[in-house]
């Protein structure tokens, strides 16, 4: 299946994520910050990026512009994985990058659906 990079700070959110797409059948790289994400992303190239977007050091959205504005990984999509649902939120995330959105906490079956529908586009 597909190799996902999850950008994640939450030790509870990483576990669930990883399970569930370990679960679906995905190879699973993870990064606890955005400067270890970004190289983890050039180096080995994912399918895909779910990056949470409140980060210690850089955020989520500044990592997402740095990946787009890069030619190795712009054409990585990136899910944010975040708990920020307010109004505007989405579009402000979607501005920034982002190619998709799955609101924390987590429906599984949401979770998975997006996943598996970006990583059909990609």
């Amino acid at each position: 299946m597909a190799n996902v990079l999850i950008i994640e700070d939450n030790p509870a959110n990483m576990r669930l994520a990883t399970y569930l797409l370990e679960s679906a059948g995905h190879g699973v790289l993870s990064a606890v910050d955005a400067e270890a994400g970004f190289a983890l992303a050039r180096n080995e190239q994912p399918d895909l990026i779910l990056m949470d977007i409140q980060l210690p050091g850089m955020d989520g959205l500044e990592a997402t512009m740095l990946l787009k504005r890069d030619e190795t990984t712009r054409h990585i999509p990136v899910i944010a994985l975040t708990a920020l649902a307010m109004k505007g939120d989405e579009e402000r995330i979607r501005a920034a990058g982002c190619d998709g959105y799955i609101a924390k906490p987590m429906r599984y079956a949401d979770f998975l659906a997006t996943v598996s529908d970006h990583l059909a586009r990609a």
